[in-house]
């Protein structure tokens, strides 16, 4: 299958569509196979236990009906069963016992079972985390239920045809993780460890929030199946969007996103007829953008979402030859269990002798306790078992994850399967949690804080990853993609220029930036980045089907080692989202000197703040350390949340700084150059002493060991953006956030 990107827009909403035409696959013995089933799992004895909260809460009724939804496959040689429940989560145990019931009837192995939750947080308890407890009888009561869907699907089973596409839809999710500013920083309820990053509150425009601490996945795929006769019976949904909200007992949007779609193609809806069922991405950063919410609540949300859906389906071409496959592995990891000061902490608490003063800002809520009875969960049980599967439908390839994983998890698969087409099933087979990417652990932030919530080690995400993929390779028959950031126009001319390292920071995982240059100088993320965030988006920047990718630096750096003289240059973008009266000095973006020297000896970039001379507050400055105390100072007001392109040019004392491709330079002077001799340590995104961290974003940095002239950098800016003036980027000033009380920098 191929991808073509074009738009889709509604009157809601601006979409980006995809649209897929699917390759024959290898024909098989048989025409492929399907049935379908959609059963109530609605409790019959009330009240019931509702999880999904700190605080526990019940529910005497239900205000809709979940359901457990299967689609059963089989191409002659392979039979498996696809299952999507409407509940938070689903424990293992509950599902193996689900799985051998269906198996029993049905003579599918369990291992060809696909079941997961869509994470709704009205469904009831049907397993316990933090405080909330599972409904003993509603444990009892869902697996025959899960098991029945399954066999019924089985039972129905008649020639088929099958087809998918994928769009894109940008406007009904987002990041709900964002990242804090230096000075608006909260303890974990441990007591231990400050948030730099979290989803509590998330209002765009707040002055505390610097933007999203990861990216989204806006793929919405679309599994469908039709008679031979084209009669539709069922469409598999699958998007990275967490809980919208309703009154439990309710399948909330994944539960009525069925009906909504059933109406929009004009089929009736329910078992029997047509089964429309969404089933959950890579959505634990992920939520429904708020401003929609805002403006249209639940039900004309999942309407929209449901309309562009089948506007999509539309296009979909189907096949009856398709072959299946499908594996499964099982993989060990172990828990982040508490150390002993930890672990005596939490017993203090659950005994009522801890220091009033630790987690004081958790106490009124309580979660300091909550916390503090997780380690000792975690103490005793400090190792756990995952089961991950991957199938294949013609060259669809299907994950399944038994965790909350972030969308750049998501996208890792997606980028580097040997499968034109992927999609991801998350909280599958089981639940243990968020399992964040390594550097996000260093962000902090709820879906980060040990506990059953998200207690697996901080490897586990690329273990994981790498699990999923194996099961990919197998099921395909064919190697995974190396993940690479691709070439674009802008990229292509900075490497003609033949600089002596560039660095993209467009990567997708691990503490390495790679020089682009092919001159060796690899250089290394620091803990304090978030990675694979949008970067600028001028049509020579923007390539591949996500984009141009950029580093969002989060109280960390980016360290490299080059040896360089006084004559250079350095040339980057940059993203600032700090209110320029927010402290004494905005960020630095580049510097050049001995790692954490006192007196910041060397060549230093910034954007200036309220405390450094020549009024340099909201403009670039060259600062040469304290022993010289020598700054020079650029003109024009850089704003808030704009990408701007910079290049410098060190002449020996003579320094210019250029500003989005405008030849007059934006600094012109002469700056003692106080690098020491032999000194090759070069920062990014901080200081060389390790302070005022620029609070943004940056991307495509540049170094050269030469003199680059104006019209060169000009030249370089117009490829980024051909038709625009610098003026159209950021050389009008714009307002500055009020002024906020002094805090201190915790970075």
């Amino acid at each position: 299958m191929q991808i073509q990107r074009g738009h889709l827009s509604t009157a809601l909403l601006l979409a980006c569509f995809v649209a897929i035409t699917t390759a024959r696959s290898p024909a098989s013995a048989a025409p492929l196979h399907g049935g379908v089933a959609a059963v109530d799992v609605t409790p019959t004895q009330f009240p019931v236990l509702v999880n999904g909260y700190f605080n526990p809460r019940s529910a005497e009724r239900a205000h809709d009906r979940p359901m457990s939804r299967a689609i059963v496959l089989d191409d002659g040689s392979t039979r498996l069963a696809i299952v999507v429940v409407d509940s938070l989560m689903l424990p293992r145990d509950l599902l193996d016992r689900a799985k051998e019931m269906a198996s029993q009837q049905t003579k599918i192995p369990p291992e060809r079972m696909l079941i997961s939750a869509t994470h709704s947080h009205a469904a009831p308890a049907a397993m316990g985390c933090l405080s909330g407890q599972a409904d003993r009888a509603y444990v009892e009561f869902l697996p025959p239920q899960i098991a029945r869907s399954i066999v019924l699907a089985n039972k129905r089973l008649q020639p088929v045809k099958i087809g998918w596409t994928v769009l894109e839809d940008r406007n009904h999710t987002g990041c709900r993780r964002w990242v804090f500013r230096w000075d608006r920083l909260t303890l974990d309820p441990l007591g231990e460890k400050w948030n730099r990053a979290g989803a509590q509150n998330i209002r765009p425009g707040d002055a505390h929030l610097m933007g999203p601490a990861g990216p989204v996945d806006c793929d919405l795929s679309l599994v469908a199946l039709q008679t031979t006769d084209g009669k539709p019976l069922a469409v598999l949904g699958n998007y990275a969007m967490h809980f919208v909200g309703a009154e439990p007992v309710s399948g909330d949007f994944c539960g009525r996103f069925g009906e909504a779609f059933a109406q929009e193609i004009r089929v009736e809806h329910g078992d029997g007829a047509f089964v429309g069922i969404m089933s959950q991405g890579t959505s634990g950063d992920s939520q429904a953008h708020w401003g929609n919410l805002a403006l249209v609540g639940l039900d004309a949300y999942t309407q929209a979402v449901a309309k562009i859906a089948a506007e999509a389906y539309a296009n979909i071409k189907f096949l009856s030859d398709v072959t299946l496959a499908m594996a499964e592995t099982k993989i060990r990891l172990q828990r982040r269990v508490p150390n002993d000061g930890r672990l005596a902490w939490a017993k203090s608490v659950l005994d009522g002798s801890d220091d009033p003063q630790r987690a004081v800002g958790f106490r009124s809520w309580g979660l300091h306790k909550i916390y503090a009875q997780e380690q000792i969960y975690l103490h005793e049980k400090p190792e756990v078992e995952l089961k991950v599967q991957a199938l294949r439908i013609g060259d669809l390839g299907i994950t399944a994850l038994p965790n909350e994983v972030y969308s750049i998890t998501g996208l890792k698969t997606k980028l580097q399967s040997p499968l034109p087409t992927t999609l991801n099933i998350e909280l599958a087979n089981g639940a243990e949690g968020y399992i964040p990417p390594p550097e996000q652990h260093a962000l902090g932030g709820y879906t980060t804080w040990p506990a059953r919530s998200a207690g697996l080690e901080v490897e586990a995400e690329p273990k994981l990853v790498d699990a999923i993929l194996d099961l990919l390779e197998r099921v395909s028959g064919k190697p995974r993609k190396a993940f690479a950031d691709p070439k674009n126009k802008y990229a292509t001319t900075i490497l003609d220029a033949k600089p002596l390292a560039y660095w993209r920071l467009g990567e997708i995982a691990g503490n390495r930036a790679a020089d682009a240059s092919g001159n060796g100088h690899d250089a290394a993320y620091e803990p304090g980045t978030a990675r694979y965030l949008p970067g600028p988006a001028g049509p020579g920047l923007s390539a591949g089907p996500r984009g141009n990718r950029a580093v969002h630096i989060a109280g960390g750096r980016i360290r490299a080692e080059a040896e360089l003289g006084n004559a250079y240059s350095v040339e980057l973008w940059v993203w600032n989202g700090l209110p320029i009266n927010a402290r004494a000095v905005t960020g630095y973006f580049f510097s050049r000197g001995p790692d954490g020297d006192n007196n910041a000896a060397g060549d230093h970039l910034g954007i200036g703040g309220t405390d450094q001379p020549g009024s340099t507050g909201g403009r670039l400055f060259v600062f040469n350390g304290n022993e010289k105390n020598e700054v020079l100072v650029g003109k024009t007001l850089i704003p808030l949340r704009k990408w701007n392109h910079i290049a410098m040019v060190r002449s020996n004392s003579r320094v210019r700084v250029y500003l989005n491709g405008n030849p007059t330079p934006e600094i012109d002077g002469e700056l003692t150059s106080t690098v020491p001799k032999g000194s090759k340590d070069f920062f990014l995104g901080g200081r060389s002493d390790n302070t005022w961290h620029l609070e943004g974003k940056l991307d495509e940095v540049a170094i050269y060991d030469r003199l680059l002239g104006a019209e060169e950098i000009a030249a370089h800016f117009r490829i980024a953006w051909p038709d625009a003036k610098s003026s159209e980027i950021s050389l009008q000033p714009v307002p500055q956030a009020a002024p906020s009380e002094p805090q201190t920098d915790r970075t």
